[in-house]
């Protein structure tokens, strides 16, 4: 299936980038590939000259770029998100390549109410434990493990193709609109930890002083459920009837 205004839909998001000309060779790579929609979280110096020569001749992704505070922001919105990681994290989701990942996220754009997102981190640092949280789809490019090393403009350009194979056809076949129920949004995914963490610190399961690690395990439980608008209705309407046993005395067996 060739529809490349798929593309049109998927946000590329780069958190924390510390060097101006990689920004401009994120905007470069994204041009090159028919994306447009740059996002950036808290970056170091924007607007830069640096950025904008690197950019050569997409001067005009990095004008429309959105600048946000948090990675909560720049996923505001969503209802799909894939975030580049180099590493094996403790408690993270299964990770997929990046073809697998681009015809995921192509998917998505073209069968669901919202748009998507792809995520990278510091260049030095990459993404924080909660950054990685926020993002359903963990994402590693199978390199050289002698020698891992792959500057951020090259991990933008690298995934920036594969999506656009997938939105032509080539990164796997895409399964039929009416086989994808309406997903959750970003935004309505975290109003629902919100409301987990409050409720079950409320009931005392969770001792705000001694959270351990429940609440990035159930992140990861739900993570791997792909969270659909009607299932969270029912969470948090559960919730909400836990809430009130809980404010009237009653014990929850």
């Amino acid at each position: 299936m060739n529809d490349l205004s798929a593309l049109g839909r998927i946000r590329v998001v780069l958190s924390r980038t510390s060097h101006p000309g990689n920004i401009g060779a994120a905007a470069r790579a994204m041009k090159t590939m028919g994306l447009s929609r740059l996002w950036l979280v808290s970056p170091a110096s924007f607007p830069d000259p640096v950025a904008e020569a690197r950019a050569s001749g997409a001067g005009d992704v990095l004008a429309n770029a959105q600048v946000v505070d948090s990675l909560q922001e720049a996923l505001s919105g969503t209802v799909f998100a894939a975030a580049l990681t180099a590493r094996r994290r403790d408690l993270s989701l299964a990770r997929r390549d990046p073809r697998a990942a681009a015809a995921e996220l192509v998917q998505w754009s073209r069968n669901a109410c919202g748009e998507v997102a792809l995520v990278f981190g510091n260049e030095a640092s990459g993404l924080s434990n909660e950054e990685l949280g926020l993002c359903a789809l963990p994402v590693t490019i199978p390199a050289n493990p002698a020698y891992a090393s792959l500057n951020l403009g090259a991990a933008v350009q690298l995934m920036c193709y594969e999506l656009r194979l997938a939105a032509m056809g080539e990164g796997g076949s895409a399964f039929p609109a009416e086989s994808l129920p309406e997903p959750a949004t970003h935004d309505e995914i975290e109003n629902f930890f919100a409301h987990l963490e409050s409720s079950i610190v409320a009931s005392g399961f969770l001792d705000p002083a001694k959270p351990r690690r429940l609440m990035p395990r159930l992140r990861r439980l739900f993570g791997r459920a792909r969270l659909e608008k009607e299932e969270i209705a029912i969470l948090r309407g559960i919730l909400s009837s836990f809430d009130v046993s809980v404010k009237n005395g009653r014990q929850i067996q």
